[in-house]
């Protein structure tokens, strides 16, 4: 199974549980994970871990586009699928719009296009106002699931070595 995670993951990651301080672990986790093939994300989240000058952005940086994979033909049809899925549903236009506008949008064609599972840490809602992952996932027949799940399916492990 392949992934495709969400900025929330990076972000939170970064701020709360997997510090680059104290959890170096979890980041090259990501690296080795991608270069297996199974862990990405998308250009346009890349560019939003970018757009702040922190370590974050520095490491999105250096990841390239290989872990932050550029949308190709293939995505096309799936931004078409995705796009009449929103309009076809309960949301305000206002929503609707927004989600159209943002890196979400582009992270679900992705997933659909290239059959990945999606990583957020979002949760479905019942509100028009704003469509979240999980819901345009479901609507979609995409799978999406926390980072929690996703580095226990994958069986990650960040243990400290001990000392001689």
């Amino acid at each position: 199974m392949a992934y495709l995670l969400d900025s929330d993951v990076f972000i939170q990651a970064k701020n709360l549980h997997y510090g680059f301080d104290f959890c170096p672990a979890f980041w090259d986790w990501l690296i080795a994970e991608n270069r297996a093939g199974k862990v990405f994300s998308i250009e346009k989240v890349g560019g939003e871990l970018q757009a702040v000058a922190d370590q974050l952005s520095v490491w999105a940086a250096a990841r390239g586009a290989r872990f932050f994979l550029r949308p190709d033909a293939s995505v096309v049809p799936a931004l078409t699928a995705v796009s009449i899925w929103a309009n076809s549903g309960t949301y305000t236009h206002s929503a609707v719009s927004t989600f159209l506008q943002a890196a979400d949008y582009y992270l679900v064609a992705q997933a659909q296009a290239g059959n990945y599972t999606v990583v957020t840490h979002e949760v479905s809602s019942t509100s028009v106002r704003k469509i979240k992952i999980p819901d345009a996932c479901s609507g979609l027949n995409i799978k999406c699931v926390t980072p929690y799940e996703m580095l226990r399916s994958e069986r990650a492990r960040f243990i400290l070595r001990t000392s001689p």
